[in-house]
């Protein structure tokens, strides 16, 4: 059971995180949170010490509720190989997805918090490895069970792939058409199939 203060911290940050996202770091000012929340500063500042750190909590819970959502749907599937399907299948929706978020929070806050705060851009590049390693863990996973070519770089296609989805969202977002994101994920697909399937 949540405590009062634990449930106000919770609802303010599932609150402002979508207005984090899409105004970005700077451009989110106090009165932005205050209105959309219904409280007041003090209320605010009650349960974070700033700004920076309200930022940092909004960004955390939006990544973990994405992260989540792959997680869950690369368990349609206890096959390395097929997971990676999955991990493209998932990014075949992820316009739509990220469209009530604002956008793609790795992309938004990547861009926006580089000039702006380096603490949060921090929490980004962790995120950004941690996904890379998530996937570079799948193909390492895949060449234990002899899905996946042994002598394949685990780590140098995982950053591949990644660059390869995000410049798709990047894409998708700023020409607002999906095509983008379906038929780069089919080139990923092919790339899985030629170049590291066994």
């Amino acid at each position: 059971m949540h405590t009062k203060a634990e449930q106000t911290a919770e609802f303010i940050i599932t609150t402002v995180a979508p207005i984090f996202n899409k105004n970005g770091y700077a451009a989110t000012s106090l009165s932005d949170i205050t209105k959309a929340t219904g409280l007041t500063k003090g209320a605010v500042y009650g349960n974070f010490k700033n700004k920076e750190e309200l930022a940092i909590a909004a960004f955390t819970m939006t990544v973990k509720n994405m992260l989540r959502r792959i997680t869950e749907h690369q368990t349609l599937s206890n096959s390395s190989i097929e997971k990676l399907f999955l991990v493209t299948d998932f990014y075949r929706n992820y316009y739509d997805y990220t469209e009530e978020l604002g956008g793609c929070p790795v992309l938004n806050m990547g861009v926006d918090a580089k000039h702006q705060n380096i603490a949060l851009f921090k929490y980004v590049q962790y995120t950004i490895n941690k996904i890379q390693n998530n996937l570079a863990l799948l193909i390492d996973t895949g060449k234990k069970n002899g899905e996946i070519q042994y002598e394949i770089d685990s780590i140098l296609y995982s950053k591949r792939l990644y660059t390869m989805i995000v410049g798709a969202i990047f894409m998708t977002h700023t020409m607002e058409d999906t095509s983008y994101l379906l038929q780069t994920m089919d080139q990923i697909d092919i790339i899985i199939i030629n170049e590291l399937k066994l």
